[in-house]
């Protein structure tokens, strides 16, 4: 069932000037929002400092600072550093899913490239990807019972080969089972990208599976790219971790045929020792 959202402004009492600059963002009744530098009231009513925090009551719109965008696309590095844990958890459930033998699809993204580490010791498997980090991977460690296939295409900030010449390749394939990395999933936009290109070819990567997982960490709940790559339900899989809120776990298994929930290092070690 859709939900109905009241969008509302920010408030807080850390008021520091009367016009700053601001990217427009539509915040939700209730929501509590850490504001950075920069960030104001749209409109120039009410300029916050850094890291001022304030409830979400009235109608208005706030400004969110830069880097926050729907088309905000960090590098690899940058993206690889981020929730260690979490994808080495995701990875480790996510190699349970394949079978030797199978054709595999991975999408560029930092946790298919940490994925990809674990599928090393899968055997006979070929590899699809339209990623340059997860063929090198391969390419590294290779081994001649798997093959690698790297798509072409013109390439993007986040090392993913995007465009017509990847499109076509993935519209020729027929794949077991494809792993997809987003950059946000959220309740009315699905798994989304901040790049049309790349969610284009995203797009051939999820038609040409038999199977679609998307792998995807917490913190990726709620956020939003410019282009939607599918809708929640078009998934077969989800595959996240333990941090993921209640709500939103509910969610997603309304509306995903299955959502594997990973357990953190931690959650394993206290289990072992209850």
């Amino acid at each position: 069932m859709k939900r109905k959202m009241k969008y509302t402004r920010l408030t807080t009492s850390n008021e520091s000037s009367d016009s700053c600059n601001s990217f427009p963002v539509l915040c939700r009744s209730g929501d509590t929002v850490g504001v950075g530098a920069g960030v104001c009231a749209f409109g120039g009513v009410g300029c916050f400092s850094s890291g001022a925090v304030g409830t979400v009551d009235s109608p208005r719109w706030i400004g969110l600072a830069p880097g926050r965008t729907s088309t905000d696309e960090p590098g690899f590095e940058t993206k690889s550093a981020r929730e260690r844990d979490e994808k080495d958890a995701i990875a480790n459930m996510a190699v349970g899913l394949v079978r030797p033998g199978s054709a595999i699809g991975l999408s560029a993204g930092t946790t298919t490239w940490t994925l990809a580490h674990r599928l090393l010791d899968v055997s006979g498997i070929t590899v699809v990807t339209n990623s340059v980090q997860i063929a090198t991977v391969f390419y590294q460690s290779p081994r001649p019972d798997q093959t690698v296939v790297l798509t072409g295409g013109v390439r993007t900030p986040s090392d993913a080969l995007v465009g017509p010449v990847a499109v076509a390749t993935l519209r020729s394939l027929n794949l077991d089972l494809v792993f997809l990395g987003v950059h946000g999933m959220d309740e009315r936009t699905g798994f989304t990208s901040p790049n049309i290109l790349e969610s284009e070819t995203n797009r051939a990567f999820a038609r040409s599976a038999r199977r679609l997982a998307v792998v995807s960490d917490h913190t990726k709940w709620g956020v939003v790219g410019i282009s939607t790559i599918a809708a929640l339900p078009e998934a077969d899989v989800v595959i996240t971790d333990s941090g993921l809120d209640p709500e939103a776990t509910a969610l997603l298994t309304e509306q995903v045929g299955e959502v594997i929930i990973a357990p953190m290092p931690n959650e394993r070690l206290t289990e072992g020792a209850s």
